[in-house]
């Protein structure tokens, strides 16, 4: 999963990334921007990763079924 934090104080957010880089990117945008406030606001999250770490699952689906055609078809 990808997650993107928005900022309690202005309109930024964060780019899609892993949670802990996420939340590093707001803490150092908070240090930046609005020194001596906690950091705040909310986080979304995307099931679909946009990042495409998910990506290879199919191909291994496909290899896994290629591996049993090919096991069946040995005599």
């Amino acid at each position: 999963m990808a997650y993107r934090h928005w900022c309690g104080e202005c309109g930024y957010k964060t780019a899609w990334l892993s949670e802990s880089q996420s939340e590093e990117q707001q803490i150092q945008h908070y240090a930046t921007h609005h020194p001596g406030i906690p950091p705040g606001g909310s986080v979304e999250v995307n099931g679909k990763d946009p990042s495409g770490a998910v990506g290879c699952l199919p191909m291994l689906g496909i290899l896994v079924l290629f591996l049993i055609l090919a096991a069946s078809c040995r005599r």
